[in-house]
């Protein structure tokens, strides 16, 4: 099991990779930077390509809607190569409100966009002369734009033309396509024992399709992480708000793909309250109405003895990249102890 976690969006990007630079030296394993309303996070992750040596370096994620396939597969290339070949490129197609709202690009077709990402950013590290059908015409046909446009490869030569690709989903068809498709999933309110039944069937029928050179699905999962007892109540109250912005914020009420999946763990009348509570301001009131066994089993908070027990109830349900946020007074150091256990 590796160890991951995940750079704050909404921090000093400098004073963020250095941080980073002394997670490295504890253990850490890899470093996903998001993308929101926020810096972008190519920009970030190059400057963390120079800054560290060894830690894998991804994008989590890149919404699939703000770039050209064409384009990520060329950004993907260009971090691979300044990282030394430690980018993961992280893909998702983020929500409504931050594509439409932000971008001012329309919110559709989600996994059938995310398959042919997939394959053209494969096609495109191969060095194969590009052309598409489908969501993404390519090059454009005749009748749109000068007629003008020819069938191109990349310059360079990547420095792997398998680089790993991570996406996001929550919804039963894009869990079933990551399956299929992806090297890496990255879920969301992933509790290790309900993952069989939220995601299994979507999993399984993935697998069935899964070509064998694409090696086992790996996957992320952990959460908030505290061992200091000092520190188990600002942890949970972290854990709360963070969850509370999700299940409760994150879309409109019908459209909010994390509150579906609060629900479907055996939370729906929670997932109601907490939404309710949520779009009508009251976020501290949202917060608290999360269920203390969910931020239990959602979270690593507690003493040495338990939180071991949560690692491995997330081994047992396939997590292969421990993926934590840790809160303490001395984050290398927790990092360090964790890295112990799982090696």
């Amino acid at each position: 099991m590796k160890l991951s976690s995940q750079l704050s969006y909404g921090a000093d990007p400098v004073s963020n990779a250095e941080s980073v630079v002394e997670l490295e030296r504890a253990g850490l394993d890899a470093i996903w930077v998001a993308e929101a309303y926020s810096f972008d996070a190519v920009s970030i992750m190059g400057y963390l390509a120079a800054r560290t040596e060894r830690v894998e370096i991804g994008s989590g994620i890149l919404p699939i809607y703000s770039r050209t396939p064409a384009l990520t597969a060329m950004t993907a290339a260009g971090l691979d190569a300044l990282s030394g070949g430690r980018f993961n490129l992280g893909l998702g197609a983020s929500g409504p409100q931050v594509i439409e709202g932000f971008h001012g690009v329309p919110y559709d077709k989600p996994v059938g966009r995310t398959r042919e990402i997939i394959d053209i950013c494969r096609r495109v590290w191969r060095r194969e002369r590009l052309e598409n059908d489908g969501l993404y015409p390519i090059p454009l046909p005749e009748g749109q734009g000068t007629g003008l446009g020819k069938s191109l490869k990349l310059i360079n030569h990547p420095v792997r033309a398998d680089i790993p690709i991570w996406v996001a989903s929550l919804g039963d068809k894009n869990v079933e396509m990551t399956a299929e498709l992806a090297n890496g999933w990255l879920p969301h309110l992933l509790i290790p024992e309900k993952t069989r039944d939220v995601f299994g069937a979507a999993l399984d029928a993935g697998f069935a399709k899964r070509a064998p050179e694409l090696g086992p699905l790996q996957i992320t999962g952990g959460g908030v992480l505290a061992l200091e007892e000092e520190m188990f109540e600002p942890a949970r109250q972290l854990a709360r708000a963070m969850y509370a912005l999700y299940i409760g914020g994150m879309g409109a009420r019908g459209h909010n793909f994390y509150n579906t999946v609060f629900a479907r763990q055996g939370y729906a009348d929670e997932a109601k309250l907490v939404q309710d509570l949520y779009l009508d301001g009251k976020k501290d009131e949202a917060a608290a109405a999360l269920p203390d066994d969910f931020i239990d089993r959602i979270t690593l908070v507690g003493p040495a003895g338990h939180i071991k027990e949560r690692i491995a109830a997330l081994g047992e349900a396939g997590v292969t990249h421990l993926h934590v946020t840790p809160v303490s007074s001395d984050a290398p150091k927790v990092i360090s102890q964790v890295k112990e256990w799982i090696s």
